[in-house]
């Protein structure tokens, strides 16, 4: 008998292997919101929490809208 985790594992995976499709379809997105990442980092490496919210945002709705798209 299959355990019933088996069905949540298998949805993980697809997605998992999903992700790499909806980044290239955000690519620019994704790419603001690393800049942003990058450009906010302390001296220690530290973010603040939020300082590049805008641009997660964006991203976020980017991956959204491919998901949605690319439903099989």
């Amino acid at each position: 008998m299959a355990m019933p985790s088996q069905g949540v594992w298998g949805r993980v995976r697809e997605r998992l292997r999903r992700f790499p499709a909806l980044l290239a379809n955000c690519e620019e997105q994704a790419s603001v919101y690393g800049k942003c990442v990058a450009s906010k980092a302390t001296g220690h490496g530290e973010l603040k929490k939020d300082v590049c919210a805008k641009e997660f945002q964006m991203l976020m709705e980017c991956f959204t809208k491919a998901a949605k798209s690319n439903v099989k």
